[in-house]
């Protein structure tokens, strides 16, 4: 039996092989290693794709939030609202600055922030307001920009599974006050290893950005605040503008296979994805919900079919968050959809045959087990 895996990161990287080879090898005989023409080059490059007026490249994308919140000025006493379905990166960067997360519930329709329950989360100690594009899907950026200028506040949108996804035709990037991105390999954009940037359209906090990585430092050996070491390294820069040219075809690909799965899916009893109005999804993923998760996974292992769980336990649970546990009936749509999420094979380099393998397994997992 052949099994379909969950996500083939080395047909990318076979695919692209000569150019990336062709951008190691330029940044390997430049002999500059760190901040030069490569991080500018992929920095001019993603802030032109993001329609974003400036990008600063960072190491990774918890460094890219944790960034963003310490140009917008977070710290001790500050809340910060974010979503209780999320990866826990998105909490551990308020807890390194200092500031206290207020998880908010998602839309059960989009499993992202419910604009309304934020509203309400708000108080006088809020600052910013801290979306994620999850699976791929645009947040509701509008109403919640609305909301912070209304109430005074900032938002730092978290864009790690949504490179290309747009709000009303427009790439999401430059359409908050900062935008934090991750180029871990397995993105839709992916480095060779950890790499991030962070985007904006505001001048004062993009030079924020550049010096918070660089030891709090513009000038050598002049500190002006007290920074951190996070530089996206020359090599991952250039192999991420070796692969940005193919980004939009892979993304429409990703999205072809996300409208087959719509289509074919939508008879088995299974809670499949919905779009909100006005944005689109690039389809980092793509998430169904059951409520006996655990054993259809285990149907699909059985016939062939990698699948993941994104994420099997929510942040509010975590040992890390102790403080949380005894409050998690706050967050039951969260609770519930850690039970009941699975991840099917998603990527750019799934064959159609694969495809039909998943769904054929799908179709087999559901009558036996309902």
């Amino acid at each position: 039996m052949t099994t379909v895996p969950f996500l083939d990161l080395k047909a990318a990287t076979q695919e692209l092989r000569a150019p990336i080879l062709e951008a190691l090898t330029r940044a390997t005989d430049s002999g500059w290693y760190v901040l030069g023409k490569e991080v500018n080059r992929f920095e001019e490059a993603w802030a032109s794709w993001t329609g974003a007026a400036h990008a600063v490249g960072v190491a990774n994308g918890l460094d890219a939030l944790t960034l963003g919140l310490q140009a917008l000025g977070v710290g001790p006493g500050d809340e910060v609202i974010v979503p209780s379905n999320t990866y826990i990166a998105t909490w551990l960067a308020v807890s390194a600055v200092g500031a206290t997360v207020v998880p908010v519930e998602p839309s059960e329709r989009t499993h992202n922030l419910d604009v309304a329950r934020v509203e309400q989360a708000v108080t006088a100690r809020t600052k910013v307001i801290l979306p994620v594009h999850l699976y791929g899907q645009a947040a509701e950026l509008r109403p919640l920009m609305a909301l912070a200028q209304r109430r005074g506040l900032k938002v730092l949108d978290d864009a790690a599974q949504s490179h290309g996804a747009t709000v009303d035709g427009v790439r999401v990037g430059g359409l908050t006050h900062l935008t934090a991105w991750s180029f871990y390999p397995g993105k839709n954009l992916g480095a060779l290893g950890d790499a991030g940037a962070v985007t904006t359209s505001d001048a004062v906090l993009a030079d924020k950005v550049r010096v918070l990585r660089n030891y709090g430092s513009r000038v050598k050996y002049a500190n002006e605040v007290r920074g951190v070491n996070s530089r996206l390294d020359e090599l991952q820069a250039a192999v991420l503008s070796a692969k940005l040219p193919s980004l939009d075809h892979w993304n429409q690909r990703r999205v072809a296979i996300a409208e087959r799965y719509q289509r074919e899916l939508a008879a088995l009893p299974l809670v499949l994805p919905v779009l909100a109005a006005g944005v689109s999804s690039v389809w980092h993923l793509y998430v169904v919900r059951h409520p006996r998760r655990d054993a259809l996974q285990a149907e699909l292992k059985a016939r062939g079919v990698e699948t993941l769980i994104h994420y099997p336990t929510p942040p509010f649970l975590q040992p890390a968050y102790p403080e949380f546990k005894p409050q998690a009936g706050r967050w039951p749509i969260a609770d519930r959809f850690a039970k009941e999420v699975l991840s099917l094979p998603i990527g750019p380099h799934l064959t159609s045959a694969q495809q039909t393998q998943v769904i054929a397994a799908l179709e087999a997992a559901c009558r036996a087990r309902g």
